[in-house]
Protein backbone atom coordinates (compact mmCIF):
# COMPACT_ATOMS: atom_id res chain seq x y z
CA UNK A 1 0.00 0.00 0.00
CA UNK A 2 1.56 3.13 -1.11
CA UNK A 3 1.78 6.09 2.18
CA UNK A 4 0.15 9.13 1.87
CA UNK A 5 0.80 12.47 3.78
CA UNK A 6 -0.67 15.23 4.80
CA UNK A 7 -1.26 18.33 1.71
CA UNK A 8 0.74 21.30 2.87
CA UNK A 9 -0.96 24.61 2.02
CA UNK A 10 -0.73 28.61 2.53
CA UNK A 11 -3.57 30.75 2.69
CA UNK A 12 -3.70 34.82 4.27
CA UNK A 13 -5.76 36.67 5.83
CA UNK A 14 -5.91 39.48 3.30
CA UNK A 15 -5.45 43.40 4.65
CA UNK A 16 -7.02 46.11 2.70
CA UNK A 17 -5.91 50.27 3.47
CA UNK A 18 -9.71 50.40 5.16
CA UNK A 19 -8.75 47.48 7.66
CA UNK A 20 -11.32 45.15 6.07
CA UNK A 21 -10.52 41.54 5.03
CA UNK A 22 -11.31 39.24 2.07
CA UNK A 23 -13.23 36.67 2.57
CA UNK A 24 -14.28 34.31 -0.74
CA UNK A 25 -16.80 31.84 -1.10
CA UNK A 26 -15.72 28.44 -2.46
CA UNK A 27 -17.61 25.19 -3.02
CA UNK A 28 -14.47 23.70 -1.85
CA UNK A 29 -15.68 24.39 1.90
CA UNK A 30 -19.02 23.73 1.53
CA UNK A 31 -20.22 27.42 0.27
CA UNK A 32 -18.65 28.67 3.32
CA UNK A 33 -16.32 31.90 3.57
CA UNK A 34 -12.77 31.16 3.73
CA UNK A 35 -9.36 32.63 2.85
CA UNK A 36 -7.72 32.24 -0.68
CA UNK A 37 -4.84 29.95 -0.84
CA UNK A 38 -3.65 27.05 -2.09
CA UNK A 39 -1.07 23.74 -2.08
CA UNK A 40 2.30 24.56 -2.51
CA UNK A 41 4.60 23.57 -5.77
CA UNK A 42 7.40 21.29 -5.57
CA UNK A 43 10.87 24.05 -5.50
CA UNK A 44 8.53 26.68 -4.28
CA UNK A 45 8.95 28.07 -1.18
CA UNK A 46 5.88 28.68 1.71
CA UNK A 47 5.69 32.71 0.75
CA UNK A 48 6.62 32.11 -3.45
CA UNK A 49 3.29 29.38 -3.31
CA UNK A 50 1.06 32.27 -1.39
CA UNK A 51 1.83 35.20 -3.38
CA UNK A 52 1.25 32.89 -6.29
CA UNK A 53 -1.55 31.43 -5.44
CA UNK A 54 -3.87 34.88 -3.96
CA UNK A 55 -2.40 36.07 -7.54
CA UNK A 56 -3.95 33.18 -9.03
CA UNK A 57 -7.57 33.45 -7.13
CA UNK A 58 -7.56 36.99 -6.96
CA UNK A 59 -5.39 38.83 -8.99
CA UNK A 60 -4.41 40.96 -6.36
CA UNK A 61 -0.64 41.75 -5.46
CA UNK A 62 0.35 41.40 -1.37
CA UNK A 63 3.02 43.00 0.49
CA UNK A 64 4.02 43.01 4.51
CA UNK A 65 3.55 39.01 4.57
CA UNK A 66 3.41 37.84 8.09
CA UNK A 67 3.49 34.07 9.06
CA UNK A 68 0.61 33.67 11.72
CA UNK A 69 -0.38 29.93 12.82
CA UNK A 70 -0.42 26.39 11.53
CA UNK A 71 -3.88 24.94 11.61
CA UNK A 72 -4.28 20.93 11.09
CA UNK A 73 -7.56 20.10 8.69
CA UNK A 74 -7.76 16.55 9.22
CA UNK A 75 -10.91 14.99 7.03
CA UNK A 76 -12.59 18.16 7.88
CA UNK A 77 -16.26 17.54 6.25
CA UNK A 78 -16.46 21.36 5.93
CA UNK A 79 -13.71 20.22 2.57
CA UNK A 80 -15.14 18.70 0.00
CA UNK A 81 -12.61 16.07 -0.71
CA UNK A 82 -11.60 13.71 2.38
CA UNK A 83 -7.97 15.25 2.95
CA UNK A 84 -5.42 15.92 5.30
CA UNK A 85 -4.24 19.19 5.46
CA UNK A 86 -1.83 21.66 6.70
CA UNK A 87 -2.71 25.02 6.45
CA UNK A 88 0.03 27.78 7.19
CA UNK A 89 -1.68 30.79 7.61
CA UNK A 90 -0.85 34.54 6.87
CA UNK A 91 -1.79 37.80 7.02
CA UNK A 92 -0.77 40.14 4.25
CA UNK A 93 -1.73 43.62 2.79
CA UNK A 94 -2.95 45.20 -0.52
CA UNK A 95 -3.36 48.40 -1.88
CA UNK A 96 -5.93 46.78 -4.63
CA UNK A 97 -9.45 46.32 -3.93
CA UNK A 98 -10.89 45.14 -7.52
CA UNK A 99 -10.49 41.63 -6.74
CA UNK A 100 -10.80 39.30 -9.98
CA UNK A 101 -12.14 35.42 -8.82
CA UNK A 102 -10.68 32.39 -10.41
CA UNK A 103 -13.04 29.67 -11.19
CA UNK A 104 -12.38 28.28 -7.76
CA UNK A 105 -14.48 30.90 -6.16
CA UNK A 106 -18.11 31.68 -6.64
CA UNK A 107 -18.19 35.14 -4.65
CA UNK A 108 -16.21 37.75 -2.22
CA UNK A 109 -16.75 40.38 0.16
CA UNK A 110 -14.78 42.85 1.93
CA UNK A 111 -15.23 42.96 5.66
CA UNK A 112 -14.21 44.68 9.00
CA UNK A 113 -12.80 41.99 11.71
CA UNK A 114 -16.20 42.36 13.42
CA UNK A 115 -18.23 41.92 10.79
CA UNK A 116 -16.32 38.80 9.26
CA UNK A 117 -17.03 36.58 12.51
CA UNK A 118 -20.47 37.12 12.63
CA UNK A 119 -20.60 35.29 8.97
CA UNK A 120 -20.70 31.80 7.49
CA UNK A 121 -16.83 30.75 8.01
CA UNK A 122 -15.17 28.08 7.44
CA UNK A 123 -13.77 26.43 11.02
CA UNK A 124 -10.13 26.87 9.85
CA UNK A 125 -10.88 30.76 8.98
CA UNK A 126 -13.10 31.44 12.54
CA UNK A 127 -9.64 30.03 14.01
CA UNK A 128 -7.30 32.66 12.06
CA UNK A 129 -9.56 35.82 12.20
CA UNK A 130 -10.26 34.81 16.18
CA UNK A 131 -6.26 34.83 16.72
CA UNK A 132 -5.52 37.77 14.20
CA UNK A 133 -8.17 39.78 16.22
CA UNK A 134 -6.73 38.64 19.55
CA UNK A 135 -3.33 40.22 18.21
CA UNK A 136 -4.55 42.95 16.88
Amino acid sequence: MKKQYPITTVGALIINPKKEVLLIKTHKWTNKYGIPGGKIDMGETCEEALIREIKEETNLKISNIKFITIIDSVYSEEFYKKKHMILLNYTCETSGTDVKLNEEAQSYVWATIEEALTMDLNTATRKLITLYDEQN
